[in-house]
């Protein structure tokens, strides 16, 4: 059982840099006394902005690594992973390679961050390539969809590999000992889909999930169903439709009570139902996903959010470090390809 968890952060990744990743450090380290944070980029930025929060960068949970380089949010992800070897996200992910840091936190490029990740990481033995997995809110309490993007074509045993690491992921951060897993698809009918999905559905079957059937894309929000599959194509445009359309309901909601006096009279009356409305679907207390099948831990903050947003990625990376989400992973993949063998 580990004393402590140590965290490396990507100090520059972003579209705010150090001016979000420092403060979401702050908070972090009075929030969980049990984690250690190592932060990576330029010292001089990090150094200001910790005197900037008053925080001093000697303190015993708190170190900053030195990097030279940032990886831009439109670079190209072999570019970076070529000629940017001295950047913040690289020098964090070989933090977590060399065992100096748990897991690793970075909202930039999420092109190079997986590229890079898997080339320093490697994938674990049995996995063909990572996914990204993050929980949506559902009216049930949350759901965990995966792939959300790394992978935009998929063969049926990708489809399976990705369902047996969802499977691991929330049974261990969400406690929840047998989570149902369904499949994205067109329809709940087996004659439903292409030949993808239909093969990923009878492997599936084999037993070791508690794999449910066929999953439509209103399930994600209002079904009874726990971790969600799909490839990457049809996960990224389901979470960027999500997104939208939650936007686009909070838009509407404000111009109705702006529209005439007697509205705004109501909206006063309404503020605490549509205050506590905000916070269960704040998309801030998500953010923060998982990296998939790597041999480490590394988690993906969106490039845009706050301090308060951040922060959850790291406790993110926290509850991963302290659950060892890639060893639970591991361990299921060998009996699962040991009993494969056998038969």
């Amino acid at each position: 059982m580990n004393e402590h968890f140590t965290i490396a952060l990507d100090a520059m990744g972003g579209d705010h840099g150090a001016e979000v990743v420092v403060p979401a450090a702050v908070k972090a380290l009075d929030r969980y006394p049990d984690v250690h944070l190592i932060l990576v980029g330029d010292e001089a930025t990090i150094r200001e902005y910790l005197q900037a929060h008053k925080t001093r960068a000697d303190d015993s949970r708190l170190r900053i690594r030195h990097a030279t380089q940032v990886v831009g949010m439109d670079e190209p992800p072999a570019q970076a992973l070529r000629s940017k070897k001295d950047s913040s996200m690289r020098v964090a992910i070989n933090l977590v390679k060399d065992g100096t840091a748990h897991a690793c936190v970075s909202a930039g490029n999420t092109g190079a961050l997986m590229a890079t990740a898997r080339y320093v990481l490697k994938t674990l033995p049995g996995i063909d390539r990572p996914a990204i997995a993050t929980s949506i809110p559902s009216i049930r309490g949350h759901t965990l969809v995966l792939d959300l993007g790394a992978n935009v074509d998929c063969t049926a045993e990708h489809l399976y590999q990705f369902a047996l690491m969802g499977s691991i992921l929330a049974s261990a951060v969400d406690a929840n000992p047998n989570p149902r897993v369904g499949l994205l698809n067109v329809g709940e009918e087996d004659i439903k889909g292409n030949d993808q999905v239909k093969e990923a559905a009878r492997m599936m079957e084999s037993g070791v999930l508690n794999y449910i059937g066929f999953v439509e894309g209103d399930d994600i929000f209002c079904g009874d169903v726990d971790v969600v599959v799909c490839d990457g194509f049809v996960g990224n445009v389901a979470l960027k439709t999500s997104e939208g359309v939650a936007r686009m309901v909070s838009h509407f909601v404000r111009a109705e009570f702006k529209r005439n006096l007697l509205t705004r009279l109501a909206g006063l009356c309404a503020l605490p139902v549509l205050n506590a409305f905000r916070k269960r679907i704040d998309p801030r207390l998500y953010n923060g996903a998982s990296l998939l099948g790597l041999q480490g831990i590394v988690i993906k903050s969106h490039g845009g959010v706050d301090a308060f947003a951040f922060e959850n990625a790291i406790r993110i990376a926290r509850l991963e470090a302290e659950k060892g989400v890639p060893q639970r992973i591991d361990k299921q993949l060998e009996r699962v390809l040991s009993e494969r063998k056998v038969g």
